[in-house]
């Protein structure tokens, strides 16, 4: 995994930039033509007229083959990250039609999930909620035949989670019914967009590690133990076993649990923290992840190949966002490699 050189954590600390950021990670169903991915990615940082939109950008660009699925890290202030990403999704909605996708990671949308996250305490999640209504019933309008289904505190008053809102479209399924549907907003799903979640809260990194094994069902096995749902899983961790280039990948999204790391922590590594709202966050790190897989399937016989993060810890995000945009980078997923070590 990447880390921050110091320089780069310097600056991060010394920032005084005060700028209300949010991030948005677009997961488009797309991965393929990496080409029609960067291009859905330059429709959030240039409008129509090809003018750069000032304060924003896009720091990372994750795209994964065999999923067929991109993700895409937007960060902006929040009182224009609503117009950056519905750029990106009519873009992405034009250009990738779901009766031609093929890909072993589960999805439903062309444009398969807007999460916006605030990056610090200029930004609370209720307002990140607010836009991202906006955002869905943006998306319904400016591109007819799209639909959307909310969550978390976008999905007012309930807050249902992701897991249970995909749960209750069909998400999880082979073949989802897209008829038995009823989206928040926008008609009944349609074939070519799909349906689209939209939804805000604390910061979800995502971390995928990779067993050494086309096992499926161990696979399936240890992300039952690691699920936070299970007695002993890990707090804030929902996760998925994929087959992925001819292994099996522990496919996890790491949620932000609310309260002080030293609740969480059970080893010598303390759980990254930040706050909202005057609120205490923290998220288990990747490396307690990637342990707890590698002790599972080396019960089994079984070794681990590696982790990745698909984009960034809460804190990286932060940093490099303010970093970009003080530097007038917006195309910042062409440099990181230069500035992450």
């Amino acid at each position: 995994m990447a880390s921050l050189c110091p320089d780069i954590l310097r600056i991060m600390a010394s920032s005084s930039l005060g700028r209300r950021l949010v991030a948005c990670l677009l997961n488009v169903s797309e991965a393929r033509r990496k080409d029609l991915v960067e291009t859905v990615a330059k429709a959030a940082l240039y409008n129509t007229e090809g003018v750069r939109r000032e304060g924003t950008t896009v720091l990372n660009i994750f795209n994964d083959r065999d999923y067929n699925r991109s993700v895409i890290t937007i960060v902006s202030g929040i009182d224009s990250i609503r117009e950056c990403v519905l750029s990106a999704c009519e873009r992405a909605c034009g250009l990738i039609d779901m009766r031609a996708h093929i890909g072993v990671h589960p999805c439903m949308g062309a444009v398969d999930l807007i999460p916006i996250y605030p990056l610090g305490e200029e930004v609370g999640v209720e307002e990140c909620a607010k836009e991202a209504r906006a955002v869905a019933r943006g998306l319904t309008e400016r591109v007819q035949g799209t639909s959307a289904f909310l969550f978390g505190w976008a999905d007012s008053p309930l807050q249902r989670g992701l897991a249970q809102r995909r749960k209750e479209m069909g998400w999880f399924k082979k073949t989802p019914d897209l008829q038995a549907i009823r989206a928040d907003m926008g008609p009944r799903p349609q074939m070519q967009f799909g349906l689209t979640g939209v939804g805000s809260s604390p910061y979800v990194m995502n971390c995928n590690v990779t067993i050494d094994t086309q096992d499926i069902t161990m696979g399936h096995s240890i992300a039952t133990a690691i699920r936070e749902s299970t007695p002993g899983g890990v707090p804030g961790v929902q996760v998925l076993a994929l087959p992925h280039e001819g292994a099996v990948e522990i496919a996890c999204n790491v949620e932000s649990v609310k309260g002080s790391p030293t609740v969480y922590t059970t080893t010598s590594e303390p759980w990254p923290s930040f706050s909202i709202d005057g609120q205490p966050y923290c998220h288990a790190p990747a490396s307690l992840i990637t342990a707890r897989v590698a002790e599972l399937a080396g019960k089994q016989g079984v070794g681990v190949k590696g982790t990745a993060l698909v984009g960034f810890t809460p804190r990286e995000c932060r940093g490099l966002a303010e970093l970009a945009i003080s530097q007038g980078i917006a195309e910042f997923w062409k440099d990181q490699r230069r500035i992450r070590m």
